[in-house]
């Protein structure tokens, strides 16, 4: 480890699609906001209401100031009236502004759990080897920003733009009404430059905020994978060698930052510079006409209060666009994991499995996980009804692989694996995977209790039911001897219990999921001599009026199988039980010679 790099070679960006159309996420979020009609029509209201309040507010501060000229009649009761109109317009625009977006947050929300929910379900959709090779901090980055995304999108799409470009355009008709069209058409060349300015630079600002998303997800990959193989790190001291990686991945991600903020320093300051020609010109304007007679001091103020009024939102619409614009690039790989088809999912016609004796075969089944290289080749075996089968072999031989394909977490390449003469293609993947309890190599928990991990077999158990698979597991002398007995915490990834009470508490689990067919892959391949035998006890006793496929690596451990099947480059070498085999001095009698020279 001395001798290696000081930093890892950043993996290569993925090729992603292009950005999502907004129509695209408008017809994605369409469903969401027709749940809530009715709400979605009272937040319009009041944003009609709002905005009408907004433009009539100039006018009003207009009129207020031409009421103070001396010359006009009434000069005290006209002027109270209007300074309790424009204070009333004002406080109209905050309220309702305010109760739209009241109004309009339950959308919001509601939308953001449904999605949300929407993706938690697809991913335990998405087939095993999806998982095997997706990275966990980088997926859940993903849900994050396009979560983040999602709202940003749902509160400022349909309250921002396009009313902003209501605005927008009805200032500019005031402004033809009222004044001379040179105004108007300054307003309108001034917004339709900045628009495209932003646009343009927006676009090519894209490519700098994928760079750092994708330097955010590596880098959060690393620290979680790090993190996760914690207990590796220490046993080869290299502490040290994993801060240099990390520090190595937030380099980039600082790079990523620092071109993403140079980038907007550049936007930011073009849309500053014509926002400031714009109001300078239209200013220069209604100064020269108010020196020259044509248009009051209070018109004046008007015009000011307009551009004061139309540049703000404008200028927040530049905001809005940039945001709308990294929103759909966060939004793109949490939709993207929604448009990925699981590989492994009920055919049209799929039925619930029938399993009223348990009887496995497999009939020339062939396998690869990578097309050049073959792991199953025409494998044909049988597990007749309620017996106890072994699958022994050298490692890559294929063990783990068929409990895997019998689970279809792959599908088989050519041939069939049938339950009771069924074919487990044309069931629903629900009703199979009901029919078998998988005890794991590599048993993982969730971190919270002993008793809320066995019970994660059956969310549904009794109590009763509970305590009887923690008897048939052989888990109560262990239980006894915590100060918390069952409610004992197990750790993250189950660290805080042994091997062997981890495989136990899997047993247990298995029980009380109460399938017909109960498979054992390597269970106790991790164990010494006193819980591996702890072990084989409880799993003989589970395995009572069972099907039963025990995969094994220790020979020791299967001496007791009805049939023993050896696996050989992918097909069946020999079969029989445990003395039959060693008669017949081939391929099991080697290996059980040679295990027998190890243990001594």
């Amino acid at each position: 480890m001395r001798g290696m790099r000081s930093t890892a070679k950043q993996p290569e960006p993925q090729k992603r699609p292009e950005a999502l159309q907004l129509g695209q996420t408008v017809a994605t979020l369409w469903p969401y906001l027709m749940a809530f009609k009715g709400r979605v029509f009272l937040a319009i209201l009041a944003l009609i209401t709002a905005k009408a309040a907004t433009l009539i507010m100039p006018w009003a501060l207009k009129e207020v100031i031409d009421a103070l000229d001396p010359n006009v009649s009434n000069v005290v009761l006209l002027p109270v009236s209007l300074l309790l109109l424009y204070g009333g317009l004002r406080f109209a625009t905050v309220f309702f502004g305010e109760l739209r977006d009241a109004l309009f947050g339950r959308v919001t929300e509601h939308a953001m759990r449904q999605i949300g929910l929407k993706v938690f379900k697809h991913l335990h959709s998405l087939e095993l080897a999806f998982h095997l090779d997706r990275q966990t901090g980088g997926v859940s980055r993903d849900i994050e920003r396009g979560s983040n995304g999602l709202s940003f999108l749902m509160r400022f799409l349909m309250f921002n733009i396009v009313p902003t470009l209501f605005e927008i355009l009805a200032v500019a008709v005031i402004f033809s009404l009222l004044f001379s069209p040179l105004y108007a058409v300054i307003t309108v060349v001034a917004v339709a430059l900045y628009i495209f300015f932003t646009v343009s630079v927006t676009e090519w600002r894209n490519k700098f905020i994928r760079e750092a998303n994708q330097a955010d997800n590596t880098t959060n990959s690393r620290a979680v994978d790090s993190l996760l193989n914690y207990e590796t790190v220490k046993y080869f001291n290299n502490e040290a060698y994993e801060a240099k990686i990390y520090d190595g991945f937030l380099a980039s991600w600082e790079q990523a930052r620092l071109k993403n903020r140079l980038s907007l320093l550049a936007l930011n300051s073009g849309q500053a510079l014509i926002i400031a020609a714009a109001i300078t010109s239209l200013m220069w304007l209604a100064a020269a006409e108010v020196m020259q007679g044509n248009i009051s001091l209070g018109e004046l103020v008007m015009v000011n209060a307009y551009m004061i009024q139309l540049f703000l939102p404008l200028n927040f619409l530049g905001f809005v666009y940039r945001e709308i614009r990294r929103a759909l690039t966060d939004l793109e790989n949490m939709l993207g994991l929604l448009g990925r088809k699981p590989i492994i999912a009920d055919t049209r016609d799929a039925k619930p499995i029938t399993v009223s004796k348990g009887a496995i075969s497999f009939e020339n089944v062939q396998f690869a996980y990578q097309a050049n290289r073959a792991i199953l080749q025409g494998l044909s075996f049988t597990v007749p009804p309620g017996s106890k089968v072994a699958i022994v072999g050298a490692s890559g031989a294929g063990k783990s692989t068929l409990s895997r394909l019998l689970y279809r977490f792959y599908q088989v390449s050519g041939g069939q694996i049938k339950i009771d003469g069924q074919d487990i293609s044309t069931a629903t993947l629900d009703s199979l995977r009901r029919a078998i309890a998988i005890v794991p190599q590599d048993t993982v928990l969730f971190n919270s209790s002993i008793r809320d991990n066995i019970q994660y077999g059956n969310p549904d158990a009794c109590g009763s039911e509970v305590d009887q698979a923690i008897e048939l597991a052989h888990l109560r002398k262990f239980i006894a001897s915590l100060p918390q007995g069952d409610a004992t915490i197990v750790g993250e990834r189950g660290l805080k219990v042994s091997g062997g009470e981890k495989q136990r508490i899997a047993i247990a689990r298995a029980i009380l999921k109460k399938s017909p067919i109960l498979v054992f892959d390597e269970a106790t391949s991790a164990l010494d001599s006193s819980a591996e035998q702890a072990i084989l006890q409880a799993m003989r006793e589970v395995a009572r009026n069972h099907t039963s496929l025990v995969i094994a690596h220790r020979l020791s451990t299967i001496t007791d199988a009805d049939n023993i099947i050896v696996l050989k480059n992918g097909i069946v070498a020999e079969q029989g039980n445990h003395q039959q085999l060693i008669a017949g001095e081939g391929e099991y009698a080697r290996m059980w010679q040679l295990q027998q020279q190890q243990q001594t």
